[in-house]
């Protein structure tokens, strides 16, 4: 998806355009009839691209995901990486399509659907103009299996879930589309923006490696598969490009801790094996493989997404499997999630470089993810995940971008200001571009779950979390 390129795609995207450019001054603001932008274009691989004008600015939407465009001159818009992206006008100059790397896109209608208009605004705003303001109360009890109580002095302030809700209405923490805070066992904050709901799946981006990574631990726990299981072995290759001996000491657990050795760095752009490159291909697994060596497998951390969707396709070899209908059956019906609550398309191909095989989820289901591993792998008094997989899983097993990486889940730390200076919290982290998140801090028996449309930009999140969040639940001055 080339209007969203410079995005670190499976991370994360968005499109979220200015009505004004640097140094073309306030004419050419005045030149951009945004609203003559608007309606539902063509897009490749058949999807559909809305645009939308809102508070002068101007909004392309793709997948629920907004993407910023800078205006560069009249009709004229900058993607991320660069791109000039030309709108083409008709010859009673009404805007007819779009430009995009030598491809034209055909504006369909100028229909906003209103789905579409509701990611712009965290609250509908009443006719009186006042913006909605946090009451507190309990959330809705969903039947679900997740406990719920109000908040108050004995786990989250009310005063604080009102600092977090009405700053996201506010616009002070900008595109957090979903607010869940489990404490001591119990939901006590469920809030939801910008048109969503606890029933709306979101998608996870890069989320979907954690959760790649659970299905994988229990078909280890069920013995079908192992961590010392050699990639090539297990997906058959007999040869590959840039034959190297090392690639045969390749296993499943260094493509879960980012150690592959391959040339395969999402954060560099330049890498052979950077995710924008590789969407392209028409199978993705062969490609990854075939990528050159670089470092000897287990020694050195680099992000890559490529080598964890080739582990859940080891996996599914493993298994005889479908990466989501295994982890129907091992991890989401134990926790009581509904084929119909979530989604998820796992083909590694072509087919796939829009939706990057991410896993759909419900915010609260992401809460039950986090909740399986505070609870050292059991829900309800089952054992859905061994202790041994947890251990593992949340084990320092790498160095990537300068923090501790498990099996595919972050560890990141916090220093929480406090009256006589400051707290170090540790916490395990799953996270997708767009500031989907979900923390568990065991330290203090909390969960904190984050869904939002912050593509490619920096998400308010850290600044919830180490400024207001977790100091409410340090003890002491």
């Amino acid at each position: 998806m080339q209007l969203l390129t410079g995005i670190v795609a499976f991370s994360g995207l968005l499109i979220t355009a200015t009505a004004s450019a640097q140094g073309t001054g306030s004419a050419l603001a005045d030149s951009l009839q945004l609203a003559g932008y608007e309606g539902q274009y063509q897009y490749r691989d058949g999807d559909t691209l809305t645009i939308v004008a809102d508070r002068g600015r101007v909004v392309a939407v793709l997948d629920e995901a907004k993407y910023p465009l800078r205006a560069v001159a009249v009709d004229t818009f900058m993607n991320g990486s660069g791109d000039r992206i030309p709108f083409l006008r008709d010859a009673t100059g009404r805007v007819t399509a779009f430009r995009e790397r030598g491809d034209t896109f055909t504006r369909l209608s100028a229909t906003v659907p209103r789905e579409v208009r509701g990611l712009l605004q965290a609250r509908t705003v009443p006719v009186d103009g006042s913006l909605p303001r946090y009451r507190c109360a309990a959330p809705a009890n969903a039947a679900d299996g997740l406990r719920v109580a109000t908040p108050g002095r004995a786990t989250l302030p009310c005063e604080v879930a009102a600092r977090l809700v009405d700053g996201v209405i506010d616009g002070v923490y900008p595109d957090v589309r979903a607010l869940l805070v489990y404490h001591k066992g119990v939901l006590v904050l469920d809030e939801y923006f910008y048109g969503y709901d606890r029933d709306r799946p979101h998608q996870m981006r890069s989320l979907t490696k954690s959760v790649v990574a659970m299905t994988t631990g229990a078909a280890v726990d069920r013995r079908m598969s192992a961590l010392d299981d050699r990639m090539l072995d297990r997906l058959g290759y007999q040869t590959t490009a840039n034959p190297d001996p090392r690639k045969a000491r390749i296993t499943l657990q260094d493509l879960l801790t980012n150690q592959s050795g391959l040339a395969c760095d999402d954060h560099d752009g330049a890498s052979p094996g950077n995710e924008t490159k590789l969407y392209e291909s028409a199978d993705w697994p062969r490609a990854f493989v075939d990528l050159p060596m670089i470092a000897e497998p287990g020694t050195v951390g680099r992000y890559c997404s490529f080598g964890i969707l080739t582990a859940g396709r080891m996996v599914e070899r493993a298994t005889g499997k479908h990466l989501p209908r295994l982890a129907n059956e091992v991890l989401f019906t134990p926790l009581g999630i509904k084929p119909t609550q979530w989604r998820w398309t796992f083909e590694l191909d072509r087919s796939q470089r829009n939706d990057f095989g991410q896993v759909y989820l419900r915010p609260r289901d992401m809460l039950k993810l986090g909740v399986l591993v505070l609870q050292r792998g059991r829900w309800q008094g089952r054992q859905v995940l061994s202790e041994t997989w947890i251990d593992a899983m949340t084990a320092k097993h790498s160095r990537v971008d300068d923090s501790d990486y498990g099996l595919a889940v972050w560890h990141r730390w916090y220093n929480v200001p406090k009256a006589n200076g400051s707290q170090r919290v540790e916490t395990i982290m799953f996270s997708g571009n767009g500031g989907q998140k979900v923390y568990i801090v065991p330290s203090l028996d909390l969960v904190v779950v984050f869904t939002g449309g912050a593509f490619n930009v920096e998400s308010p999140v850290n600044t919830m979390m180490a400024g207001v969040l977790l100091p409410a639940f340090l003890p002491g001055p």
